[in-house]
């Protein structure tokens, strides 16, 4: 059975604990298996890797790495804060609404 998060790709989301608090961006991917996103520019870690091939170089790449998705929080257009997620049934739709304003995300 396939897990269900209130965050989607590409919603703007802001660091609620850690290292990055505080930093803003874009959600790039949603790993389920570790209920876990990646966030554009944001944990970014040092990777030793590997050359593959003549034209690949190897060396210390930086990349961005995996933040529990209890340590994001959506961030709502209209109060421009990180808030919490409701919903509200729009005829036969289901959408994502916030919860401070009331404004659809």
């Amino acid at each position: 059975m396939q897990k269900k998060f209130r965050i989607k790709r590409d919603d703007t989301v802001q660091v609620l604990t850690g290292k990055d608090r505080g930093k803003r961006g874009t959600v790039v991917r949603i790993v389920p298996k570790k209920d876990a996103v990646i966030v554009s520019g944001v944990n970014i870690v040092k990777k030793a890797m590997k050359r593959r091939s003549e034209q690949e170089q190897g060396g210390i790449a930086e990349i961005e790495a995996p933040i529990h998705v209890s340590n994001v929080g959506i961030v709502c257009k209209k109060c421009g804060r990180p808030v919490k997620i409701g919903y509200k049934i729009d005829g036969d739709k289901k959408i994502r609404i916030c919860r401070r304003c009331g404004e659809a995300l």
